[in-house]
């Protein structure tokens, strides 16, 4: 009994891995039209009565994008992003500290996570998730690299209320194409991401506009993303 329990659990973990590993492999390459955000929110909106919206234009990041577009989510969401390797444990440890000391508690996730919690699990805070994002961060940096991340992250990210990727919130806000975006479009952009159904890039509150002078200065400070 124990010996099949065994085999059972063994075959259980090959899948796994293999799965995993495959669906990562592929989305190297593919366009991710949906995720399981995506998804949720839709279930959300029709359990509240309420017709299904989901704006989202695959788009590619060197020819379609503003090259603005990844300098501001990177001043904004995750500065050290093209030093790390999945995990800023520099900001990890300004977390901890904090929580130690009692103050507000505040993200430590990179951009590499983010992509992983978006486009593979769902949303929680559970050990069991956290460690799957871990998982997931390890074999995206190992298998996409930076450009693949940076791309996914600006493709599929939340960006207002049923709007996913830079292209649909460039049209629906902006109305031009990501691709037109400009410096100060793109800083107000990354300046609603810590919460894109509070904040709007449409109707900018004074908060939202000291944010996007704030993310301008720490553009300055960054290189335009390299190209593939």
């Amino acid at each position: 009994m124990f010996s099949k329990i065994q085999k059972y659990l063994r075959m259980l973990l090959v899948f796994f891995f293999a799965s995993t590993i495959l669906s990562v492999v592929l989305l190297k390459w593919c366009p991710v039209y949906v995720t399981p955000l995506m998804l949720i929110r839709s279930v959300q909106q029709m359990a509240r009565g309420e017709k299904i919206r989901m704006k989202h234009h695959w788009v590619s990041m060197d020819s379609e994008m503003s090259i603005y577009m990844p300098v501001a989510v990177m001043a904004s969401e995750d500065q050290r992003f093209l030093q790390h390797h999945g995990f800023d444990f520099t900001e990890i440890g300004k977390a901890i500290g904090e929580r130690a000391a009692g103050k507000r508690i505040r993200g430590g996730s990179t951009i590499s996570q983010q992509v992983a919690k978006n486009v593979f699990l769902w949303p929680g805070r559970s050990w069991v998730r956290k460690g799957l994002e871990a998982y997931f961060t390890i074999l995206i940096e190992l298998i996409w690299g930076k450009h693949r991340i940076m791309e996914v992250y600006l493709n599929s990210i939340e960006m207002g209320d049923g709007i996913y990727g830079a292209d649909a919130v460039a049209w629906q806000n902006f109305g031009r194409p990501a691709s037109q975006l400009t410096r100060p479009n793109c800083a107000l952009i990354a300046a609603t991401l810590p919460n894109p159904l509070k904040y709007s890039s449409l109707e900018p509150s004074r908060y939202m506009l000291r944010r996007q002078s704030q993310i301008m200065a720490q553009m300055r400070h960054i290189d335009v993303f390299p190209a593939k």
